[in-house]
């Protein structure tokens, strides 16, 4: 009778016992841009202390690659840094900002620009500093590649249908056009503030060796581009195919209050926005 009940409790016991964590196990896949894997890597980190059932795997592949296989359903987010058109079945999310500065040479005799100015400098309109009030020195601007997601912003925000000729100079490296700038006189050229600019007492210092230039009299700051008053400013993308599962919706909001990650990559958070989202 005492072997029955013995044998009763052990089986009563393994039935309301608690399942393994690997019985519960979630899987969430993120692959694309290269800059946004430190930020996801960070974020997965804060979010396994919350959820450890919950396994994130991470990979790169650059913003195409992430934003097709989110579109194939092979990857659960898309990395992107910039916006993915062609793909009726994509949700965007907006993982955090990105801001871009303009940067001169501090010869120029410059410290403010109108869009319009900026505009006809790289259309060619412009030749020579003394036409927009600053020393006569020569322009020399400096582009980006055609495609890439820095002159994709730029051309947005500031060129519209404007054209801009062959430049003579185009830098893809973000320190070597730093350098360029910082040395060739007359130098104009623009940048991301990842890699760029660091965060520090609460706010992105300055870049040293070149004139940081105020677009429309706003300056590139957080603040500026928080209530909508510099323009240079895009978002970084997470997609996924169709509305996301319930665990991708926690973890995304995790990283997109990841402040301190953020910041520190060069980024500014989403709540930083005090305008509507409608990029």
């Amino acid at each position: 009778m005492i072997l029955r009940a013995c044998a009763s409790l052990t089986l009563c016991s393994l039935l309301l016992a608690p399942r393994g964590a690997g019985a519960d196990q979630v899987t969430l896949t993120a692959a694309g841009s290269t800059a946004l894997l430190p930020l996801i890597k960070s974020s997965a980190e804060l979010y396994a202390l919350r959820r450890p059932q919950t396994q994130i795997t991470v990979t790169g592949g650059g913003s195409r690659a992430g934003v097709a296989q989110a579109a194939a359903g092979t990857v659960d987010l898309g990395l992107s840094d910039t916006a993915a058109t062609g793909y009726p079945n994509l949700v965007d999310h907006h993982l955090c900002v990105v801001g871009y500065v303009v940067v001169a040479n501090p010869g120029i005799g410059v410290t403010n620009l109108t869009k319009a100015q900026l505009r006809d400098i790289f259309a060619g309109k412009v030749t020579n500093w003394k036409e927009l009030g600053g020393a006569d020195v020569k322009v020399v601007p400096i582009e980006r590649p055609a495609g890439s997601g820095t002159r994709l912003v730029f051309d947005a925000a500031i060129m519209g249908q404007a054209k801009a000729p062959d430049a003579s100079s185009v830098e893809d490296v973000t320190s070597s056009l730093l350098g360029d700038v910082r040395t060739i006189p007359g130098a104009i050229s623009y940048a991301a503030f990842p890699g760029l600019k660091k965060y520090q007492d609460d706010a992105f210092a300055p870049v040293e060796g070149v004139v940081e230039l105020s677009i429309d009299g706003a300056p590139p700051t957080e603040e500026a581009i928080g209530n909508g008053s510099y323009p240079l400013w895009s978002f970084e993308h997470v997609y996924t195919n169709g509305p996301p599962s319930r665990e991708a919706s926690r973890f995304l909001a995790v990283a997109q209050t990841n402040v301190d990650a953020i910041h520190a990559l060069g980024f500014i958070p989403i709540r930083a926005l005090t305008i509507p989202e409608k990029r």
